[in-house]
């Protein structure tokens, strides 16, 4: 069948596109997943009159951020003209997909419904659908963290924290969608009367593409507080606790692999896309970054960035508070854990910059020079409040401190060496993400491989100590796209392989898409043979160091 299916579509092309805070990007994949054109607009210097920082515009009170559906729409605008540009032929596109920027939500009016069913391909969309389109120009973005009493107000209401984690997999946090929606209901009460449907950024995209109004698919829609990621519907409960008369705003969910329509007559008539082209569920980026790189269930992804993250897939809910779990992208019995750890590259650049004389090449040789294992020095640095667990401090550990309250607290105030502390700062973050992902439910095993993406993905020395931590071995892709993006075009040849196959035996996703994303990947390198000896009594310290820390914080 799979061969019968590669015969068949040769031609056929696949549109992927990914509206991250920053950019919005696409790329066009042909029948064999490779990269054929890719195209990006930069929202603060190819739309400067839209004014953003790094893509989002700051909001008059503390930590409030904001996003303008407008920009957003005038870049599908610039994009789809850049593709062809690039080289893209359209013609060809049979399947589309996307994702974007998690949390943030768009307010539809009754004029915008309007206007996104009726486009009129002689001009331009952004000229369409307008700034009357939505009751809110400018609305919340992930980076918003304005909403700790609605988080509260919500948590009060369903029975506390826990009980909002058991139902939506994560307890409430200020950029999730559902306590930015009870402000919004709290502060904006007339806005919010007016508005027809709430999308996801993610949804909202999709919507272009469908003119009409796309539905939230299960994995974006985990990350709202309104959730039920067992059920997998809306939460009545969380519903009542946000604001009245939701559901009918939210409409129903849908799976992440599933067919929303079919492409608009705008882009038919405007840029010769087959009107037979199908549109797939877009989801949020880091659903779709799991389905453009994780193969197997026993892989892990590591993302070395400003916040290290770390997704992986669960059999099971994890109950962690600080965690975040989400139904998977692609995998209707399965989860989809994400972790994300504050204090990351900023301080690995901080020790750099210390112990380092502020050069890379350095600081890789004193972290090469160094054992594994660090002759028993190990060390927590957490100069500002981590997420998991939720604590501030630094400590370090010699070999002669064995966790008694007397010596256990204090530590040491600093290494002998420079490369006993990079080494002590490496192995500790990597030890604690190792910690949290064991509490979290990932199974660690033989097969165990890990994908490392990010800045620091490059930085061969770190990678080491990851293998060895993790005693798994490590790979980074080939390719500069994002994950995010190629996970949008895999999933659109996913879906359009699937109606191929009808009601015949159809391959996994994992086995779809395996060939394509193994042939995208480089390995790095091996963990050493000693690594499960050396790294196990530490994994079993480093959570009596972080224990000491949240007693004493």
């Amino acid at each position: 069948m799979k061969a019968n299916f590669d015969e068949e579509t040769e031609k056929c092309t696949y549109l992927g596109f990914d509206l991250s805070t920053q950019k919005l990007k696409a790329v066009q994949l042909n029948s064999r997943l490779d990269v054929v054109a890719t195209a990006e607009v930069q929202f603060d210097s190819d739309l400067p009159e839209f004014r953003t920082v790094n893509g989002a515009i700051p909001g008059p009170k503390k930590n409030e951020f904001f996003g303008q559906p407008v920009m957003w729409i005038k870049a599908v605008d610039i994009i789809m003209d850049r593709l062809v540009v690039n080289g893209a032929d359209l013609s060809s596109v049979i399947g589309i997909s996307g994702s974007a920027q998690q949390h943030g939500s768009v307010y539809w009016s009754r004029q915008g419904l309007q206007a996104l069913r009726s486009l009129d391909p002689g001009k331009f969309l952004h000229m369409q659908i307008d700034d009357t389109a939505f009751v809110l120009n400018k609305t919340p973005i992930w980076m918003d963290g304005s909403t700790e009493n609605q988080c509260s107000q919500m948590e009060m209401a369903i029975g506390g924290s826990k009980e909002m984690v058991r139902i939506t997999g994560s307890r409430c946090f200020p950029r999730f969608t559902g306590p930015q929606i009870r402000k919004i209901y709290q502060q904006h009460a007339r806005a919010y009367e007016d508005t027809q449907r709430i999308s996801l950024v993610s949804s909202f995209l999709a919507s272009i593409f469908i003119g009409d109004v796309a539905p939230i698919d299960y994995a974006d829609g985990s990350g709202m507080n309104l959730f039920d990621i067992k059920a997998k519907t809306w939460s009545k409960a969380c519903l009542n606790a946000c604001a009245p008369d939701l559901e009918e705003r939210l409409s129903t969910p849908v799976k992440t692999n599933s067919f929303i329509g079919t492409i608009c007559d705008f882009f038919v008539q405007r840029f010769g896309m087959p009107g037979n082209c199908k549109v797939s569920a877009f989801t949020g980026d880091n659903p779709s970054a799991l389905s453009g790189m994780l193969i197997e269930k026993d892989w892990l992804a590591i993302s070395l960035g400003t916040s290290d993250t770390v997704m992986m897939t669960l059999k099971q809910q994890a109950l962690l508070e600080d965690a975040h779990i989400l139904r998977h992208p692609t995998e209707d019995n399965l989860f989809m854990g994400l972790l994300c750890f504050r204090n990351s590259s900023l301080v690995r650049d901080g020790m750099k910059h210390s112990e380092a004389t502020d050069d890379w090449n350095t600081f890789n040789e004193l972290l090469d020079s160094t054992p594994r294992g660090n002759y028993g020095n190990m060390a927590l640095h957490f100069p500002t409040k981590e997420i998991v667990p939720s604590v501030k401090g630094i400590l370090r550990w010699n070999k002669d401190i064995d966790g008694t309250p007397t010596t256990a607290s204090q530590g040491v105030l600093k290494f002998s060496s420079p490369q006993t502390e990079i080494r002590a700062l490496v192995e500790g973050q990597m030890l604690h993400r190792l910690s949290v992902a064991v509490d979290m439910g990932f199974n660690f095993g033989t097969n165990t491989k890990i994908i490392a993406t990010g800045g620091a993905s490059v930085n061969k020395s770190i990678l080491q100590v990851i293998a060895d931590v993790f005693n798994a071995p490590v790979y980074v892709q080939k390719t500069s796209s994002e994950a995010a993006l190629l996970g949008s075009a895999y999933r659109a040849g996913y879906m359009h392989y699937l109606e191929y196959c009808k009601d015949d035996p159809a391959l996994s996703y994992n086995d779809f898409i395996s060939p394509y994303i193994l042939n995208n990947l480089k390995h790095i390198c091996q963990p050493s043979k000693d690594s499960d000896e050396i790294y196990t009594p530490m994994l079993k310290r480093i959570r009596s160091m972080i224990q000491t820390l949240q007693k004493s914080n």
